[in-house]
């Protein structure tokens, strides 16, 4: 995944940062060829600054 606004080298020294940063933009815009896993999802999900509506549904759909 490319971006043109954010240094990708320098954010990946971050581990967490990275992972939270790219759940975003995966979950915002679609970038991605492969699905979200949901493990992740729920690790960094108290992190993840989304839309109220979506983060809701997308609770929904992950725990049920």
């Amino acid at each position: 995944m490319r971006h043109w606004s954010v240094d990708e080298k320098k954010l990946k020294k971050d581990r967490s940062a990275y992972a939270i940063w790219r759940l975003e933009q995966r979950i915002n815009f679609g970038v991605g060829p492969k699905k979200i896993k949901r493990s992740e999802l729920k690790r960094y999900w108290r992190a993840l600054h989304l839309d109220p509506s979506r983060k809701r549904y997308l609770k929904f759909l992950v725990w049920g």
